[in-house]
């Protein structure tokens, strides 16, 4: 993939690991009781050195950014530092003021991504733990796009929504978002202490995959997948995110990964030997590493073409 060899374009900054839901697939875990939020002043520091690394785009992600105290501070320091585009990576249920979401785009945030992760609210609260997000965070979506903002969602996919899938993609269309990403669920956390019951297998998945992005597409919505291997993505490589995420920078509670692309490559993902005969073994990342290690290595069939 030409981005392996790209200078680096995005910085990942976790600026708080608490958190006002308590979803059932949390890959942070534990996070949220061992550390504090970061002050303003490390804040700073970091983004003063994620600039200097050659960022020049922004994600402010946790936890739950939107719980940080200093976020707008945090975002006016980052315009003014020089970084072109800042996104907020949210559960979305503090968009549901609307004045913060105009706050934002004031301070500097250009483009929001929520998490909605089912089209009812029996699904998405069921999920996150929180009884009244899916209202809040639908309302939220609805806000960011009066401010202006461009909404980018997020959806993790796991046994309770996978067949509500296509209804979640009418719903996004519905609610404005430019765009709309499935991403399998990644077992760690509190998604490999639930692992028996929550997490699906790829092939299950699939049809139900291609059917929401077939909602977002024929909407002319960009639509994306995240951590599903090309074998089970026929007819649909060009919605595979891996494909096109920038190299970034992540800034963690207590260490710094300076490639994350290069991580998942070599140490978050895995491919099986039988992967070297597929026509995409240059292009995939396989599945993160502990899929396999629950569910093995059948339903992976090489793709010839």
């Amino acid at each position: 993939m030409q981005i392996r060899n790209t200078p680096l374009k995005r910085i990942d900054l976790k600026v708080s690991f608490g958190c006002n839901n308590l979803c059932r697939f949390c890959v942070q875990g534990e996070k949220r009781e061992k550390f504090a939020a970061k002050d303003l002043a490390r804040i700073q520091k970091e983004l003063r050195e994620g600039y200097a690394s050659g960022g020049r785009g922004l994600v402010l992600t946790g936890g739950e950014p939107t719980l940080h105290a200093d976020l707008l501070k945090i975002v006016e320091f980052a315009k003014k530092t020089g970084y072109r585009q800042i996104q907020v990576q949210s559960n979305g249920r503090m968009f549901r003021y609307a004045d913060f979401c105009r706050e934002l785009a004031a301070a500097g945030v250009t483009e929001a991504s929520p998490a909605l992760h089912g089209s009812t609210a029996q699904v998405h609260d069921f999920l996150t733990g929180a009884p009244g997000s899916f209202k809040e965070t639908a309302a939220g979506i609805a806000n960011l796009k009066k401010a202006g903002l461009r909404v980018m969602t997020n959806t993790v996919i796991t046994k309770p929504n996978t067949q509500d899938l296509p209804a979640l993609a009418r719903l996004l269309a519905g609610l404005g978002a430019d765009q709309f990403q499935f991403a399998f669920v990644h077992i760690l956390g509190s998604a490999a202490r639930n692992a028996r019951w929550l997490i699906p297998k790829k092939a299950v998945i699939e049809p139900f995959v291609k059917k929401g992005l077939d909602v977002g597409l024929a909407k002319g919505l960009r639509v994306m997948t995240e951590a599903i291997p090309f074998c089970f993505m026929q007819g649909y490589e060009h919605c595979v995110a891996e494909d096109i995420i920038p190299r970034t920078k992540i800034f963690d509670a207590e260490q710094v990964i300076e490639d994350f692309g290069a991580y998942r490559r070599n140490k978050g993902k895995v491919k099986a030997p039988k992967c070297r005969k597929c026509a995409f073994y240059a292009r995939c990342e396989g599945p993160w590493r502990e899929y396999p290690q629950l569910f093995g290595w059948d339903e992976f069939i090489p793709r010839t073409a």
